[in-house]
């Protein structure tokens, strides 16, 4: 791609040709433009920073391999690549909720419920004591959908239960904080 601008700026359309060239120089381009808004978008999702280091790798990995699947008339290069990254994030927690629910399930159907406590990070809003408000299965589930990103069916999987069930009692659970914080 020698018909790059010397100067190392690049249009969107210079950086998809580049990438799709596999032109090495391109890549090192958008990684060091475009990473530190990448790492954020993982680090909001995954609130670990090892974690989102490792799955910023990740993100440049299917970049690289997945240019050809960018359709600009579908939206900006840029775009694209946020997507990229919070479903990257997303897909890395579920598979830890998913590893988690494993071992719990190895640990005995009893301890479950003890061993799923809402993160304690959330308690610089407040929302812990908002949160204990709820009984046990209700935080429990809330955890895993909201602070965890499961799916109710990985919940309902996870916690041994009828998926109708995981719903009403999130839909309840929902409801009740609704009128908790009408009163706070």
């Amino acid at each position: 791609m020698s018909d790059l601008r010397p100067s190392l700026t690049y249009t969107e359309a210079e950086l998809v040709q580049g990438l799709k060239a596999r032109d090495e120089k391109v890549f090192s381009y958008v990684y060091d433009h475009y990473s530190p808004a990448l790492y954020g978008v993982a680090l909001k999702v995954l609130n670990d920073e090892n974690t989102a280091v490792d799955v910023l790798q990740e993100i440049f990995l299917k970049i690289w391999r997945g240019i050809e699947r960018y359709d600009v008339d579908k939206g900006r290069l840029f775009t694209w690549m946020l997507n990229i990254a919070r479903n990257t994030a997303i897909d890395t927690l579920r598979s830890r909720a998913h590893k988690l629910g494993q071992k719990m399930q190895e640990i005995g159907n009893g301890h479950q419920q003890d061993q799923l406590i809402v993160q304690q990070s959330v308690d610089h809003l407040g929302l812990s004591k908002v949160l204990d408000q709820l009984n046990k299965e209700q935080r429990t589930i809330i955890d895993l959908a909201y602070y965890r990103g499961c799916t109710q069916e990985e919940i309902a999987k996870m916690l041994d239960m009828p998926l109708g069930t995981v719903k009403t009692r999130m839909r309840n659970a929902i409801i009740q904080l609704r009128n908790i914080l009408k009163q706070v």
